[in-house]
This record gives structure tokens, C-alpha cells and sequence, in this order.
């Protein structure tokens, strides 16, 4: 007798049981614990910084837009699903033996519950995970205001385009998503169950599927309408006529927007003809509807808006295309915060009226200019003050400004990091990794406008000397400073920009009572951690927790961690801030600053929205990216945004990562929105001390928006605004051979022209459109009195201005500068400072770029400054280069006498004459054209003299090439004594 074949699965036996649900809980475990544990490592992270509501705020709006959502799509789904399999044929017409469905229908039939919940639930959590990620977006419609402002076109204020039209939109969209769904779930369950066959040449229908396919069409149809109602307002914000301005066009407004009117209305009428299906058996008039939505959608929404543009507005474009021009100008104007009462233009000559020794203010802003180049001389800090190997400064320092003994100065500033990508050999050991080297050590500063002393002429030539270095002021653990230096008080820096390059970049610090310290101070000192910051980590879950999350066993077993032990990390100062606040962009760089003698990292943090309507848009790292950017990889926000706002400065503590965010703009509705979802989140502006708002600066990426965006919408006129004839553009670095990146803004203190105070501005010259003569120069204020006020000097079209490319080509191939850089070429590398555009004067432009080399004979050599470059256009429009080694005599051979306006090379700025004295005239120096030498100068020789001088100086000068061509010691140094001799008589003569 046969055996009967086994049905149903086989049977397993306990032990594989076992193996199996194991096996499932360690696929759970590497899916989710890896969440598990960064959601519990983030609870004690955000507690432990205080901001543990924005935390649970944001959590728990995800996870409410997530059960919302996939509840919603879920039930929708398992709607549809329901409805076609209760009302599937009672018997159902098989089409042959080789039915293609049978076997899925039995499938189905024997797995009810799995496809009936399993597929609804599965599709419902894939839209929550989708959706919760628009947890902003919720968070904007319930809390969000009014601007206070209207729009042009259907009048409502703007808080509707930026806080509710999102909402609505992400509603409709959801709402779309689940009745396409439903309908695609609907006609498979009726295909699969004989309501739908296709066999045949017209296939069969029945009433049920019929009905419930035509609801589900309508409703689609119907929700299509109401897109099209929202798509008239989301016309605010087209980009059809990008690049040349943003906002709706006059094709957008007169032919798209009565498109759309149309379209809703015959989306309407095919709704009706869809839902008429459900009485009608004739299946060719929701067909017939759906074919007109979808003809007309063509030639209304599409055809007749390009017959418009082509026949209508392109003859006539100028004339057009003005209202909407100047619609885009107000409202750009004030989506990027540059409207008139915060920018005060001025009509600039270009060329000077008076002497800038006449002009208070010159002397202060001459007496401040900048010989220091912050992208430059992190080598020559490193090298000069780094003290160990595993500290650093970062590749491009900051400037603040510090007011010391009453007087305010600039400063080039940095935190002696710990870098701990420079460890090597043992000290890349996991317990020196992690518990010794846990901190950098100081904070380092020098003057930016003068050196220790210059180089002569001869220590030019040899390349190098203990000259044209910093003088630096150093806050550490053993430094003795006094009453005319910046005080720190705790200068271990537990939270850098460095340290979290690291990865990872914790460390683990602290001690029981009576055990020995472990942390590196210096060679004979050792620290244990007294912070705030941290989260302990003594016990065994959250050390097992934090073994986890690095894939670390010595977390868990190491002897170095204690019962009071804590974990610093997330120590990065814009990652903190990042984190803390999301809803906030921060600016790529932060800087470190004293504060009450704590060192504090200063982020500046923007609000942006991507649609106000009517403003042109932009990319953050289109704007933002320069020459400097690219150079050193700074992190560059990546948005696309048509509103920003500075609302908010933080600060992060350096020694224990406390992180304080303060409001600065009042105004700002979207701040405005955002406190009211995290009311505790932001200090409000009356809580910033004097001494913090002190060291605020004008954000350098905000600065880089505003200036691209004032390129174009500094132009009133709407036609000539369509011309491009006033347009300017934002120089290429002229400091960087071959490449064509945008040159970075400057800060400088200029002399404020109605105190005489210096003034610590944000500053960019702009050249003509497409051109490179000077147009306009751009100075944004960060004093606490006048912080955030633009002043835009604009030069005549009438006259030419040299720029900064062609001041540099002006500069460099002049005589004395090519000769030297010739000599200097073989053994050293020249590299050119930033170059500054003072304006002085009373109408003159002042160009100062500072002279580096850096030699080329090994792996120790730093920039340090060899010469100092200035140009200028006098009165009578002649342009003159100035080329030496102090700022002092480079002035002096363009505008004599006006180089005691200078700050003394490693001198007190107070050395300085007071502005209005009269000017003197150093010896051997020629008066300008038409005036009367001053007693007891001489006059130098004339011009034979002049040449014998010059053809002798090239004789020297060749003399040093054969010296250091043979490599005899006795003739080289003969030689530069003799070329120092050559180059003076050269100057005595009246040479440059």
C-alpha cells in the first residue's frame, strides 16, 4: 500500500527552534540596536547639555507624524483591500486549465490575514518612515505667525507661504499617496478574485469593482483640483524666468494662473464624470474625462503659457516683465535682510580729495590695516607655538577684536587645539588616545596689523630671518601674563573644531577621590577633568551602552575608567549647536573668544525658509564658496534657501561644552515660530553680557549671500534692471594664480568718519558686471551700537577704478617687486596676504596686501612676512605702487609722509602722530609733484643719478645669484652687505 505524501510543513525539533528564534533576535539586534542605542546615548547627551525638551520635542513629533501617517495609509489600504475581496464574485469564472491567477488566488486564499493586514501594515510603516521626517513642517503650521507683510498678488501674508502653504501641501501629498495606493491595491484584489478579467478582446468589469475603481479615480481626481488651487500660490515662488529674476513672471501671472483656474475647474467636471461611473455602466465617460484632464492639462497648463511667453512677452520683455521685476526687488530685498533703512549708499569718487593725513579717520583706519593674513600663517603658529605634537591650530585662523589698556585692537586668534590626528606611535595607544590626551591648552593671539620687526634688504635676499613673525600673546597653563594681555582662567580646551575631526572623539576623564591623574598637562603635570560636561559613565549599563555605539570592548574592561568617570563627545562647537537646535543652519565657521577669561566658541546660526514669494532663491554653498573654501575644505552649508536671518549666536564652552544659544533678531517670525515650539531653547537678547556681545562678528556666510544678492538688487529701475548694464560682480581672489574662486570678505577696523573710532567691519570690494574696475565697496558693521548697518560706497560709471585683479597685475610686475621676486624665486615661496581695499581719503581707494615668503630648503619652514604692497590713485589719477618692508615706507614712496600714520613695527600704536600734525617728510624722500620740501629734507638726485643707482643695484643683485650659484659663504655674505649698500642708495635716489 502507498504512503500518502506529507502535508503542510515538516515539524522542527526543539533544537532547531531554538537556533531559529535566536538567529531572528540577533537580526533584530543588528537592525535595531545599533537605533536603540544611539536613541539612549542621545537621551543622556541631550540631558547632560540641558537641551533634553528639544530632544523629546523632535522625538516626539517624528513619532506622531509616523502613527498618524502609517495608521492613515494603512487603514486607507486595508480599506480598499476589503472592500474587493467582500464583494469578489461568489463564483468565480475560471478561464481555462492553464489560468495564470488560480494558483496566486489559492495563495491568497490559504494566507488571508498576512496579505489582508501584512501588506497594509508593511506599506503604512514605509509611508511613516517617509513622513516623519517633516516633523519641521508640522511643527511651522502649529506654532508659525505673521510676517506683518502681504503679498502682491492675492494678498495674504507671508506667514501663510512660509508656515501653512508647506502643511497644506504635505497633507495633499499624503492624501495622494494613499489613494493611489488603494486604487492599485483595489484593482490587483479584484483581479486576483475575478471582479476584473481580462480575457477577451474588452474584458469584464463587475459592478462592485467598477464602482469602487471609479470612487477611488474621482477622489484622485478630486484631490488633483485641489492641487491646482494650491498651485496658484506656489506661482509666488517660479523660477521660470531664473537667472534673471525670481518669482512669477508675467506669463506665470497672466497665463499659468488662469490655466490653473481652468484646469481646477475641469478637474471638477471629471470628478462628477468619474463618480457617474458608480450609476453608469458605460465605462467611456470616466474614460472620456480622463482623456480631456489630460489633453487639456497639455494645452492649457502647458501649450498656451508657451504661446504666451514666445508671441507675447518676448517681443515686449522689458515692458513686461517691470511690474514683476520690481515685486522681485522689494521682496528679495527683504527676504535677505538688505532693504534700504539698514543700507546707506553713497556716492564715492574713486580718487582722493584730500591728503589721508588730513582725515582723522584715515589714520585710524591706516594705523589698523592688516598685515597679518589669518589663511596663511597657521604654519607659522604651529611652528612657533605649538609645544607638542599633538596640539594644533586649525588651517585657517579667525580675527576678533580685543580692547586692551582702552584701546581696540584686531587680533589674530586661535585655540591651541589637541589634534589628535597628529599622535604617532604609542600615543595612538587607546588609553593615551582617550585618557591622557584629552585637552588642548591656551589660547594664542597677536596683533594684526604689525610683526616683531622687518626684514632688511639683505635678509630678504638671503631668504629668510628671525624676522616678520607674529608678536603673540599666549593665555596657557604656564604663561605669566600681565594687565596689557588677554586673561584665561581655565585654558584647557576639552571642545574644538579639531578634536571633533577626530573619529572618534571622545575622551573618557575623571577620577575617584585618591587616584592619581591621568590627563596630560605638560611633562611633569597631570589633570583629572573638573568639569560639567560629560556623561558618567561609571556604571555598567551605559558603559556597555557607549561599548556599543563605538564598537569598543576597552570601554567596557579598562581599569582608566572609573566609578566617576564621564565620556566627553560630540565635542565640535557647530556640531554641538547643530544638534541642539536643528531647525537652525549653522555658518561654517566658528572662532574662538575670551569672554569673562573663559575661552567660548562663538557659532553664528540662521533661520532660513526655501519659498518667500516673490524673492529670488539661492544655493548656500553656491554664495558662500571662495578662494578660501576650496582651499582649506571649510564645511560649507548646502540649502537652497530665499530667506535668512542671523537670529541667533551661540556659544559653546570650550573647557566644558556648555551651549548657550542667545536671540539677536526680535523680528524674525521665524524665530518667533520656533520658540514657541521649544520655549526654553533660546535665551532672549537681554542675557547677553556686554564683554560676550563685544566679540560678536558679522557671520562671514551671511555676508557672502547678502553681498552675491546685492550684486544684482542694489538696481531700483526694473528696466535697467532687465539690462544687466548696473549689475556688479564679486571679484576673483587676485592672491590665487590660476583658478577664478571668489575673493573672500575681509575684516578690517576702518575709521568711523563722524567719531574717528576704529570700527570693526565685514568688508568686499565689487567690480562692474563682468568686468574688473572697481563699482562699489561693501562694509557691514559689528559693533554692538550699530551692529548689522550697511554702508555701500558706490564709485561713478563715468571713471575707472582700478580693481583688485588689476591692482594685483599692477603690484606685482612693477620693477623693484619683479626683481626681487626673481631673486627670491629659487629658493623660496612667495605667497601674496590678503589684499585689503581701505578707503581713505575722502574719496581714494588704499590697497594693502602683505608680502609673505616661505622658504623651500625643508619641512620646518613657515610664511613670514617679507614685504608690504600698497596702491594708490593720488589726485591727479596716477596710480603708484608702493613696495618695502614696513607698511610706514610703503606709504611714504606713494604719499609721502603719510607712513607715520602706520603702527611702528613691533611698536606701541600710540607711538603714532595724531592725525591733522604736520606730515613729515623723511630724508631722502622726494615731496610730491608741485610741492615745497619741508625744512631739513634734501633732495635727492636727478634722474642720472637715479638709473647709476638702479644699474647698480642689478649689478648686486646679480652678485648674490653667483654667490649662492657656487655656494662660497665668504662672497654670499660680501655680497648681500654690498646689495644692502645698493638697494639704500637706490632709495636715497628717489628709486621705488
Amino acid at each position: 500500500m502507498g504512503m500518502r505524501p506529507p502535508t503542510g510543513l515538516p515539524s522542527l525539533s526543539r533544537r532547531s527552534r531554538v537556533l531559529l528564534v535566536t538567529a531572528v533576535v540577533l537580526a533584530a539586534l543588528l537592525l535595531l540596536g545599533p537605533r536603540l542605542t544611539d536613541a539612549y546615548t542621545n537621551w543622556l547627551w541631550f540631558g547632560e547639555v540641558g537641551y533634553r525638551s528639544v530632544y523629546l520635542g523632535v522625538l516626539v513629533t517624528r513619532l506622531t507624524l509616523f502613527a498618524v501617517v502609517a495608521l492613515f495609509v494603512g487603514l486607507v489600504v486595508w480599506g480598499a483591500l476589503l472592500l474587493a475581496y467582500r464583494s469578489r464574485p461568489v463564483f468565480v469564472p475560471v478561464a481555462g486549465p492553464n489560468d495564470p491567477i488560480a494558483r496566486y488566488r489559492t495563495t491568497v486564499m490559504s494566507k488571508l490575514r498576512l496579505f489582508g493586514i501584512g501588506i497594509p501594515v508593511l506599506l503604512g510603516l514605509l509611508s511613516g518612515l517617509v513622513a516623519q521626517s517633516n516633523w519641521a513642517t508640522v511643527q511651522m503650521f502649529l506654532h508659525g505667525g505673521d510676517f506683518g507683510q502681504q503679498d502682491p498678488q492675492f494678498h495674504l501674508d507671508v506667514g501663510f507661504y512660509a508656515f501653512d502653504l508647506p502643511f497644506y501641501r504635505m497633507v495633499l501629498n499624503w492624501l495622494f499617496v494613499a489613494v493611489v495606493i488603494a486604487f492599485f491595491a483595489n484593482l490587483v484584489t479584484h483581479y486576483v478574485f475575478g471582479g476584473l478579467r481580462l480575457a477577451g478582446r474588452e474584458g469584464t468589469l463587475t459592478r462592485a469593482a467598477r464602482v469602487q475603481l471609479a470612487v477611488l479615480a474621482g477622489i484622485f481626481v478630486l484631490l488633483k483640483a485641489v492641487a491646482y488651487w494650491f498651485d496658484r500660490y506656489d506661482l509666488l515662488s517660479s523660477t521660470r524666468k531664473e537667472p534673471t529674476f525670481g518669482g512669477p513672471s508675467f506669463t506665470d501671472i497672466n497665463a499659468v494662473l488662469p490655466a490653473k483656474l481652468i484646469l481646477l475647474s475641469i478637474a471638477v467636471i471629471c470628478a462628477i464624470a468619474f463618480f457617474a461611473g458608480i450609476v453608469l455602466r458605460d465605462l467611456r465617460v470616466p474614460a472620456m474625462a480622463a482623456a480631456l484632464l489630460v489633453l487639456s492639462s497639455i494645452l492649457v497648463g502647458a501649450v498656451w503659457p508657451m504661446v504666451v511667453e514666445q508671441f507675447s512677452v518676448r517681443p515686449n520683455a522689458a515692458d513686461k516683465e517691470s511690474p514683476y521685476i520690481e515685486r522681485n526687488i522689494l521682496a528679495t530685498r527683504q527676504a535677505y535682510g538688505i532693504t534700504d533703512d539698514k543700507i546707506d549708499y553713497q556716492e564715492y569718487k574713486g580718487e582722493s580729495t584730500k591728503n589721508p593725513f588730513e582725515v582723522p579717520a584715515d589714520a585710524v583706519t591706516i594705523g589698523n590695516a592688516r598685515l597679518l593674513d589669518p589663511n596663511i600663517l597657521s604654519p607659522t603658529f604651529t611652528q612657533l607655538k605649538q609645544l607638542k605634537n599633538f596640539y594644533g591650530f586649525p588651517e585657517s585662523l579667525d580675527i576678533d577684536r580685543y580692547t586692551l589698556n582702552g584701546d581696540m585692537q584686531d587680533y589674530i586668534v586661535a585655540a591651541r587645539e589637541l589634534h589628535p590626528e597628529a599622535l604617532s606611535g604609542n600615543q595612538k595607544d587607546w588609553i593615551n588616545q582617550h585618557t591622557v590626551y584629552t585637552h588642548g591648552n591656551g589660547f594664542v593671539a597677536a596683533p594684526a596689523n604689525r610683526v616683531n620687526k622687518p626684514q632688511s634688504d639683505a635678509q630678504s635676499a638671503a631668504g629668510g630671518s628671525d624676522s616678520g613673525y607674529p608678536l603673540f600673546m599666549v593665555s596657557d597653563l604656564f604663561t605669566k601674563i600681565d594687565d596689557q594681555q588677554i586673561k584665561v582662567d581655565q585654558p584647557r580646551i576639552y571642545y574644538g573644531e579639531l578634536i571633533a575631526q577626530s573619529d572618534p572623539d571622545y575622551a573618557i576623564v575623571g577620577a575617584t577621590d585618591g587616584q592619581a591623574p591621568r590627563e596630560y598637562d605638560s611633562d611633569q603635570a597631570s589633570y583629572t577633568y573638573e568639569g560639567s560636561g560629560g556623561v558618567p559613565i561609571g556604571n555598567w549599563f551605559n558603559r556597555l551602552a557607549f561599548a556599543a555605539k563605538y564598537a569598543e570592548r576597552n570601554i567596557l574592561f579598562s581599569s582608566a575608567i572609573s566609578d566617576e568617570s564621564k565620556i566627553l563627545y560630540n565635542r565640535g562647537p557647530r556640531e554641538r549647536v547643530q544638534k541642539v537646535a536643528p531647525w537652525l543652519t549653522t555658518d561654517g565657521n566658528a572662532y574662538p573668544a575670551v569672554v569673562d577669561q573663559r575661552i567660548v566658541w562663538i557659532v553664528d546660526a540662521y533661520t532660513t525658509l526655501d519659498k518667500y514669494p516673490y524673492a529670488q532663491s539661492t544655493s548656500l554653498d553656491g554664495a558662500v564658496e571662495d578662494s578660501i573654501d576650496k582651499r582649506t575644505g571649510r564645511v560649507i552649508p548646502r540649502k537652497e534657501v530665499s530667506y535668512i536671518r542671523n537670529s541667533v549666536k551661540a556659544t559653546v564652552d570650550a573647557y566644558d561644552g556648555t551651549v548657550t544659544l542667545y536671540e539677536t533678531d526680535t523680528t524674525d517670525p521665524v524665530l518667533k515660530a520656533w520658540r514657541g515650539v521649544f520655549p526654553n531653547a533660546v535665551k532672549p537678547e537681554s542675557e547677553i553680557s556686554p564683554e560676550l556681545r563685544s566679540h560678536f562678528r558679522y557671520p562671514e556666510d551671511l555676508f557672502k549671500v547678502q553681498r552675491d544678492m546685492l550684486t544684482k538688487y542694489h538696481v531700483d529701475n526694473p528696466r535697467e534692471f532687465f539690462t544687466n548694464n548696473a549689475f556688479w560682480s564679486v571679484p576673483s581672489d587676485p592672491t590665487i594664480e590660476g583658478g577664478t574662486f571668489n575673493q573672500p570678505p575681509y575684516y578690517v577696523l576702518l575709521g568711523d568718519p563722524k567719531t574717528n573710532k576704529p570700527v570693526f567691519s565685514l568688508t568686499s570690494a565689487m567690480v562692474g558686471y563682468n568686468r574688473q574696475f572697481l563699482s562699489a565697496y561693501i562694509a557691514v558693521r559689528s559693533d554692538p551700537d550699530n551692529y548689522g548697518k550697511f554702508t555701500v560706497l558706490q564709485l561713478p560709471t563715468d571713471s575707472q577704478t582700478q580693481g583688485p585683479q588689476q591692482t594685483q597685475n599692477s603690484m606685482t610686475t612693477a620693477d623693484a617687486v619683479s626683481r626681487e621676486k626673481t631673486l627670491l624665486s629659487n629658493s623660496n615661496k612667495i605667497r601674496y596676504g590678503n589684499l585689503l581695499t581701505l578707503p581713505v581719503a575722502e574719496g581714494g581707494i588704499l590697497y594693502v596686501e602683505p608680502f609673505y615668503n616661505e622658504r623651500n630648503t625643508g619641512s620646518s619652514t613657515f610664511p613670514q612676512l617679507l614685504r608690504v604692497l600698497v596702491s594708490y590713485r593720488d589726485a591727479a589719477g596716477s596710480v603708484k605702487v608702493g613696495y618695502a618692508a614696513t607698511l610706514a615706507e610703503a606709504l611714504n614712496q606713494v604719499l609721502p609722509g603719510s607712513g607715520s600714520l602706520a603702527t611702528p613695527f613691533g611698536g606701541d600704536p600710540a607711538l603714532k602722530p595724531k592725525p591733522g600734525a604736520t606730515p613729515p617728510v623723511e630724508q631722502g624722500t622726494t615731496p610730491p609733484q608741485g610741492t615745497t620740501p619741508l625744512p631739513g629734507t634734501t633732495i635727492p638726485p636727478g634722474s642720472t643719478g637715479q638709473e647709476a643707482a638702479a644699474a647698480e643695484l642689478s649689478r648686486k643683485i646679480e652678485a648674490v645669484r653667483t654667490a649662492m650659484r657656487t655656494g662660497n659663504f665668504t662672497d654670499f655674505g660680501k655680497a648681500l652687505e654690498e646689495l644692502d649698500a645698493a638697494v639704500k642708495a637706490y632709495q636715497d635716489a628717489g628709486g621705488r
